[in-house]
């Protein structure tokens, strides 16, 4: 048993990083064999297809980042009111948790998940948005708590635009930081993103 927990870390582990430098499109199973020393059929026996790799590779973080997201909502719900700054910094102490999972995790969660979505991956949002609904749903409702006088359809844009900002945020995060050290002489880490994308999105989606 010990030996085959072993392999089937090993897979995630080298499945992950790869995932993480090339995308999940531009990554092959046969990378990702080769890389990690095991053959096609160790990958088929632990997870089956690619898909269900993808999904094992991003639940290691979202396993612990959405019920720490749900307790920090929770708690943010016993107050009567907040406002929209409240709700997305309850993100952050979940977020930041992410390192203890793998060193740097909180910079490797945020590029996967960028990852995941600007390579299409049409499965990993419907695993997401199924198998944490309940996560999900409880953050709307407080956005919704935080700013009642949204209508229906702006909240779906404000929501939508949200993600658009994360995901390209999250996708360009490597990219950004060297910028920032090139131009700015800042050196920063996926802590000064947030710290500069929660304002952001606060206030954006708060907007009259």
């Amino acid at each position: 048993m010990a030996g085959r927990n072993s392999t089937k870390d090993k897979i995630l582990d080298v499945a992950e990083a790869l995932f993480a430098e090339q995308g999940f499109k531009d990554t092959s199973l046969r990378t990702i064999t080769s890389k990690a020393g095991v053959n096609l059929a160790s990958v088929n026996y632990h997870f089956g297809d690619k898909k269900t790799l993808v999904r094992a590779v991003l639940n290691r973080y979202l396993e612990a980042f959405m019920p720490a997201v749900q307790d920090s909502l929770i708690n943010l719900n016993l107050n009567d009111s907040y406002k929209m700054e409240d709700v997305f910094e309850s993100l952050r102490s979940p977020l930041r948790s992410l390192n203890e999972v793998h060193p740097n995790g909180t910079s490797r969660f945020m590029l996967l998940i960028g990852r995941g979505y600007t390579d299409v991956q049409g499965h990993l949002r419907w695993f997401i948005t199924t198998r944490y609904q309940e996560t999900l749903s409880l953050f709307t409702q407080s956005v919704m708590k935080a700013n009642p006088k949204l209508s229906e359809e702006e909240l779906f844009w404000r929501l939508h635009f949200t993600l658009g900002t994360c995901v390209f945020t999250m996708a360009s995060s490597q990219a950004l930081l060297e910028i920032a050290e090139s131009n700015y002489g800042k050196q920063m880490d996926a802590k000064s993103v947030v710290d500069q994308l929660i304002p952001f999105l606060a206030a954006g989606v708060a907007a009259d």
